[in-house]
């Protein structure tokens, strides 16, 4: 059976998944770029932006499981770029370039529609404005008995955290304060909605955490 995951999403030891302010030189958010750094200098981020090298080890093994066994993803708008309200063109085709890291269909969830794109690498984006209820259902499609990958951002992770979709979320807290941003759990009764902690494994550089919805 298909799942929803959250794989390798970062957030601060005060629970903020983003930085304020984002924008085109901030796409994380002021001081956002501080709450990936386990994941920066493993192989598989390595191999993302066609590097060699890269660590090994308890944070690259938790990057490799996000990208294991995934059909298709679903992104919040700000996570495929800076651009607010409607599209003045079609110029903007994300943050990645013309190879994006995703390799499969990719579900953006917008108020204003757009045709999809067709990247190179086997990424497709379709712009999806019927809501959270009709991604999921598309991307479960699209995935072809595959789990759907919900990448963010944070307000995302939170629509469908409260309707109870996600089967499972990879966290990895990372020791910085943020202070401001986006908190990610703030309001959320995790065990009303019945998630549990099912995993933590520590590393130098984060804690990995797996809430699992069991109920």
């Amino acid at each position: 059976m298909t799942k929803l995951r959250v794989n390798c999403f970062s957030i601060s030891l005060d629970d903020y998944g983003a930085g304020p302010s984002q924008d085109l030189a901030n796409p994380l958010g002021i001081g956002g770029t501080a709450l990936h750094q386990w994941f920066f200098p493993t192989r598989t981020f390595k191999k993302m932006i066609g590097q060699d090298g890269g660590t090994t080890g308890v944070d690259n093994d938790f990057a490799v499981r996000g990208f294991e066994n995934v059909g298709a993803w679903i992104l919040g708008r700000n996570m495929f770029g800076p651009i607010r309200g409607p599209w003045p063109n079609d110029d903007w085709k994300g943050w990645w370039g013309d190879t994006p890291p995703y390799h499969v269909p990719v579900f953006i969830l917008t108020h204003h529609p757009r045709p999809s794109i067709t990247m190179k690498g086997g990424t497709v984006f379709h712009f999806v404005t019927e809501g959270i209820h009709a991604a999921r259902a598309r991307a479960t499609e699209a995935a072809n008995g595959n789990d759907v990958r919900l990448g963010g951002g944070v307000s995302t992770i939170r629509q469908y955290l409260t309707a109870g979709l996600i089967d499972e979320l990879h966290l990895a807290i990372s020791p910085v304060l943020l202070g401001s941003g986006e908190n990610l759990f703030a309001g959320i009764n995790l065990p009303q909605l019945g998630y549990t902690c099912t995993q933590q494994v520590a590393s130098a550089a984060a804690t990995h955490v797996i809430l699992t919805k069991t109920t």
